[in-house]
């Protein structure tokens, strides 16, 4: 049923309709659009349109339908409805018959679908704000594991000075921060209700719009009807600032793809994020940070598409605007998953040190610190700079580092080079020098991880404080302080297990097992399921394992989580855990128990006591409790792991 056909004698073409209808895009609006109708029900309640009786039966009628789309929103896409607005009128009037015809009295679906977006927009915010947050904390974490280790710095893809991987990390911490900052200013300034504005020209009831607004949670209404409901600037807002994360996400992979060449091997890639060839059974790819840099040209391509589409619309309303949602879910989607998709690399990234110190020492980095070193014998800066560029030509032509010149060769260049200038030509005091703000100095790394950490707790404490949603983004703060200490755990070196590691699982294992903590494994049963084992290493050394057993679609085990004696107390065994739980959720599966004796571990892991009755006959039977415990002490605790919504 069309809301709008009482004007026309025929009806629109199939064709027509097709091309018209938004319903396969905009259904994901159905709860913004049910709450918006909600207080739209008490604004023209306040005046007298509806009574009481009519309230509480739309209120409820309404309520009913929320509870209905939560649980299974995609039932709406089987609907011949033209938009979301159409789809939830029409389940209100066979709900309530002629009363849920009198709700759309006053309201036009301009003003209905400025405020829908104004309200998915906040509330995706809120999710994308938690996911920045989250995505420089894991570059914190990586900041903090490796703040000493020496990495070449690059200009024009050149060798230039050293600085610390720490330091590096940290620039990306920065335009994460940046990123912020820009995605709250853009939530504040959407955060004004066009509901009342009706097509164009504003209500024509007495309605206080300020007191809607405050109902539906925003800071207040808009000013100007005509602008209201034309208005799709937090759109753009919100894809700009999509578009320039994405860029900086992009900068981030295309640095991590060239240290992850065979030419630079500073870092490995995770199992988890990357894949091989077809036919080379040699190569590991870095698939996931490719993706990513992909990806930010799809986003871009949303935020163009929405400048060109509003650049000359006339006022007020156009269904040209009906183009700026696909864009913006695809985009925001899209952004999104690049953040988690970089916490994962983030969180699985193993630095080859040896590597990275080894290119520092290369390529003359250390250069500027000796012209420094001759500024601070009285020569101005200009000829030091000269008589260094001649030293770095002798030395290149000699095919030796700076300080491999004996200091009669550096003399030849200056007489006020003496024997101290090595100590100044070392990577441990190019790095050291570097302590004025900003710096990559390891102590001024240390400082700013504190800062950033102290701000990002702020950022999250303010998503709380007064906010709409209030119960929603509680829960959203509990699940990224949860997220936050897992990544600190993750930071620990675990891997997929290799076919060398069998003696060393089979040796933890057992040890446990003798303890009766464990069941026992075999060595041939170790073999054969060693695709389903992870293992920790501290120095290179194994120290702890895990493995995850998967019963059906949907759903897994995780089994012998053990940690050697010396390394208990260090995370590893929390890293072990979030590892399989990530693994996991890229498998989709859904549910992942584990039986164990120390239930207050797994509790603080984010898993929930479940019913060992619920759970099935082979479960029990391949998960026998250890003979030397008592059966009944054994917990049965199950993970649920939330799967992206499929649309």
């Amino acid at each position: 049923m069309a809301l709008w056909g009482g004007r026309f004698k025929g009806e629109a073409s199939v064709q027509f309709k097709r091309f018209n209808d938004s319903l396969p895009v905009d259904y994901r609006m159905a709860v913004q659009d049910i709450v918006g109708s909600i207080a739209w029900a008490g604004a023209i309640h306040s005046v007298g349109i509806i009574n009481d009786g009519e309230l509480a039966r739309l209120v409820a009628a309404l309520n009913e339908l929320k509870a209905s789309v939560e649980a299974d929103p995609e039932q709406i896409l089987s609907s011949d409805a033209e938009d979301i607005h159409s789809w939830v009128e029409i389940q209100l009037i066979e709900k309530t018959g002629d009363l849920g015809k009198k709700l759309h009295t006053g309201r036009s679906r301009n003003d209905q679908v400025a405020t829908d977006l104004k309200l998915w927009c906040k509330e995706t915010g809120g999710d994308l704000l938690f996911a920045l947050v989250n995505l420089q904390q894991a570059m914190m974490n990586l900041a903090e594991r490796e703040k000493d280790t020496v990495l070449p710095g690059y200009t024009h893809l050149q060798r230039a000075q050293p600085v610390t991987f720490g330091h590096w990390c940290l620039a990306y911490v920065e335009m994460f921060n940046r990123d912020i900052g820009r995605l709250k200013d853009a939530l504040y300034r959407l955060d004004v209700s066009p509901l009342g504005s009706g097509a164009l020209a504003g209500t024509a009831y007495p309605i206080d719009r300020n007191a809607l607004a405050s109902s539906l949670g925003f800071r207040r209404a808009t000013m100007n009807s005509l602008d209201a409901v034309s208005d799709r600037d937090h759109v753009i807002e919100l894809l700009a600032a999509a578009s320039i994360s994405m860029m900086h996400l992009s900068r981030f992979a295309e640095d991590l793809i060239f240290y992850n060449s065979g030419e630079a091997g500073f870092v490995e890639m995770s199992d988890l994020v990357s894949s091989g060839s077809s036919l080379m059974p040699q190569k590991k790819n870095p698939d996931a940070c490719e993706l990513i840099r992909g990806k930010a040209g799809r986003v871009f391509g949303s935020l163009t598409g929405m400048l060109t589409t509003m650049k000359a619309l006339a006022l007020a309303y156009n269904k040209d605007m009906q183009e700026d949602k696909e864009g913006l879910f695809d985009a925001l989607d899209t952004w999104q998953e690049c953040m988690e998709m970089a916490v994962l690399v983030a969180d699985g990234l193993k630095v080859n040190r040896s590597r990275t110190l080894a290119a520092a020492q290369q390529g003359y980095a250390n250069a500027t610190e000796l012209a420094d070193y001759l500024v601070g014998k009285d020569i101005p800066f200009r000829e030091a700079h000269h008589i260094v560029g001649e030293v770095v030509l002798a030395a290149i032509d000699k095919g030796v580092p700076l300080e491999d010149l004996t200091i009669t060769q550096l003399q030849e260049f200056s007489d006020k080079i003496e024997q101290d200038v090595y100590q100044h030509l070392s990577i441990e005091s190019t790095l050291n020098k570097r302590e004025a703000l900003g710096g990559t100095s390891r102590s001024q790394v240390q400082k700013a991880l504190a800062t950033i950490q102290s701000g990002n707790e702020a950022i999250l404490n303010e998503q709380v404080v007064g906010a709409p949603g209030k119960q929603r983004i509680e829960v959203a703060l509990k699940q990224v302080k949860q997220r936050l200490n897992a990544q600190r755990a993750a930071a620990m070196s675990v891997r997929r297990a290799r076919m060398s590691d069998v003696d060393s699982i089979h040796q933890l294992t057992n040890y446990w097992a003798d303890k009766g903590d464990i069941l026992a494994r075999t060595r041939d049963n170790i073999i054969h399921d060693i695709q389903n084992f992870v293992v920790a290493e501290l120095d290179g050394v194994v120290v702890g394992t895990a493995s995850l057993y998967i019963y059906q679609t949907g759903l897994a085990e995780i089994r012998s989580v053990v940690v050697q004696d010396t390394a208990q107390k260090q995370g590893q065994g929390e890293a072990l855990v979030q590892y399989l739980l990530e693994f996991a959720h890229q498998m989709e599966l859904e549910q992942i128990i584990v039986l164990t004796y120390i239930p207050q571990y797994f509790e603080q892991l984010g898993f929930n006591i479940i019913d060992k009755g619920s759970l099935a006959e082979n479960i029990i039977e391949d998960s026998e409790p250890s003979p030397h415990k008592d059966p009944a002490d054994e917990v049965a605790m199950e993970y649920i792991l939330s799967q992206p919504e499929k649309v």
